[in-house]
């Protein structure tokens, strides 16, 4: 319970207690109170084939015995890697119940970037589809890695009729075939059981999933978020949304639940409301306006960027959007144009958030009623303490109005990072997380973020880390020296541009070092711009320097020419 004045005392929504109990619990617990309540109500819905709550329990315990079966026990990692299909929410919440670990990877990483994840969680099973893009990189990673076992996820199972036929004729050539042998088993065979499995004694302590974050350096980190923390983010932000009735929501899940945001505030707090999640396997703007239209979503959590991309649609004005109420934009910063723009089009509330991978992820939140403020992410969500410290002393507490390092105390902050204890310690510090970012707080206890300790580019809510990208333009014979920053885009917030040195008598163009790089980045990561120097700028001690070039793009951005 609250026991000291806080600085958002007065500006906190009456309707919420911020210093009250949040509910910490098995993650499969609230999964089991929709299914009792409401298992007859529709859970999800892919491309028009629904599932009802009983549906899905039914499903969930039949891939736990499967799973069993397969040798998972409490603590076994299993790597999902899965767009949004119903294969990604059966096979969470199976593998909940088991007391196992969730790796999330992301199915558009390149093949180097999924065996480095699967190599350093030790993840010896792994689910995934039977598509082209998906597959084959799991079938390397079976070569290459402890991974002892695929399953593989039918396409055309999750189709309702006659897409399904139209799909196997149409899209044949975008399927892939596992090979032969033990190694791979399909998703039909997995769940080919009377459901009938040894359910795990789970705590909230335990390790729920393996988030992973590349924070300063790039190179990938699992934050270990518990049942505990995942379910006390979604509890925190169902309080948030007053108004909000269990069993009739509909959640639009165009966010890939992969990525910890969707996972939390799309999939954990839409079964925390019995809702039924609409489920979009890609952002495909003719495809997300056509599911609206169909579905009459009641939850749209998104990025600056998704709204951007429907507010500028044309002729959007003849589309009926009246249905959203609830939006939480996330990710990156929301420019006042886009929120008032979208507001104007729909019946909702657009939020601006702030939340990181080790706090699960939400942290702060403009209120649904009350002041919103421009450029703020925010107050703090119920039992969440946010502290800005001193970037020269960490120690030291900064006055309301100063700039500091903003740092996070409550139920949602992780365990730690998996088997880093020297990246934990430096990072869980004064009994916080320590976020990197800087920021600070306003007198009625709203958090602004002005700027970002970490070199990560954040594109289209994304984190993108230079350094990654860097170490794979390296590889190119013709490059002697490159550097990557974010430089401002109107779509994406921001896009990786390449600063490259030539070695001597080379050439190199945008074009063919992106076909280059195919293989080596994900398409998030890929450079959009490149700009090819005879030197980069260098601190005192020879070491590759970015500042110089990030001022001479903010002076571009400004009409300025750089001093």
């Amino acid at each position: 319970m609250q026991t000291q004045a806080q600085p958002w005392d007065e500006s906190y929504p009456p309707e919420i207690e911020w210093g009250g109990d949040v509910l910490q619990e098995p993650l499969y617990e609230a999964f089991d109170r929709a299914v009792a309540g409401y298992g007859d109500r529709p859970c999800l819905d892919f491309l028009g084939k629904r599932y009802s709550y009983a549906e899905i329990s039914a499903l969930v315990d039949r891939a736990a015995r499967g799973f069993q079966d397969l040798g998972v026990k409490k603590g076994s990692r299993v790597a999902l890697f899965l767009p949004n299909t119903p294969y990604y929410v059966v096979s969470y919440f199976a593998l909940m119940k088991l007391g196992a670990i969730v790796v999330n990877v992301n199915p558009l990483y390149a093949e180097e970037e999924v065996l480095g994840l699967i190599e350093d969680s030790g993840a010896e099973i792994a689910v995934t589809l039977d598509l082209k893009i998906l597959l084959p990189k799991l079938v390397t990673a079976f070569e290459r890695t402890p991974l002892k076992k695929v399953v593989v996820c039918a396409m055309t199972d999750i189709l309702r009729f006659p897409s399904r036929q139209l799909f196997a004729i149409a899209k044949r050539g975008d399927l892939a075939k596992a090979p032969a042998g033990d190694g791979y088993l399909r998703f039909a065979d997995l769940i080919d059981n009377d459901g009938g499995f040894e359910p795990a004694s789970v705590t909230t302590e335990d390790v729920a999933v393996l988030q992973y974050t590349g924070g300063t350096t790039g190179v990938p980190k699992g934050a270990m978020l518990t049942h505990g923390n995942l379910s006390a983010n979604a509890s925190q932000l169902w309080t948030w949304f007053i108004g909000a009735e269990m069993g009739k929501e509909r959640m639009l899940a165009v966010l890939p639940l992969f990525h910890v945001f969707a996972m939390t505030v799309i999939m954990h707090l839409g079964i925390r409301g019995a809702a039924e999640i609409i489920l979009l396997p890609r952002f495909e703007i003719k495809m997300l306006l056509k599911a609206i239209a169909r579905t009459k979503p009641t939850c749209f959590p998104g990025v600056p960027t998704l709204y951007n991309a429907i507010i500028n649609t044309p002729k959007i004005e003849s589309y009926d959007l009246s249905c959203i109420r609830y939006c939480l934009s996330g990710g990156a910063s929301l420019p006042q144009e886009v929120r008032e723009g979208f507001e104007a089009i729909t019946s909702a509330t657009l939020l601006e958030g702030y939340g990181l991978s080790e706090t699960s992820p939400v942290v702060t939140c403009n209120p649904l009623f009350g002041t919103q403020k421009d450029g703020s992410v925010g107050l703090p969500m119920p039992a969440t303490t946010i502290e800005i410290r001193s970037l020269d002393d960490p120690d030291k507490l900064m006055p309301q109005g100063e700039v500091g390092e903003i740092c996070v105390r409550g139920p949602q902050v992780m365990a730690g990072y998996w088997q880093r204890p020297e990246e934990t310690a430096q990072t869980l510090r004064n009994g916080s997380v320590h976020t990197g970012d800087v920021g600070y707080m306003d007198a009625d206890g709203y958090t602004f973020l002005i700027d970002r300790l970490k070199e990560v580019i954040i594109s289209s809510g994304y984190n993108v880390y230079p350094r990654h990208i860097e170490e794979a333009i390296y590889r190119h014979p013709a490059v002697a020296e490159v550097t990557v920053i974010g430089v401002p885009d109107d779509y994406r917030g921001e896009i990786p541009k390449a600063f490259i040195r030539l070695k001597d008598g080379e050439s190199l163009e945008l074009e063919p070092l992106q076909e280059f790089l195919e293989d080596k980045l994900s398409p998030m990561e890929m450079p959009r711009q490149i700009e090819i120097r005879d030197a980069l700028p260098k601190t005192i001690i020879g070491k590759l320097s970015k500042k110089e070039l990030v001022a001479e793009e903010r002076a571009k951005q400004a009409g300025d020419k750089p001093s």
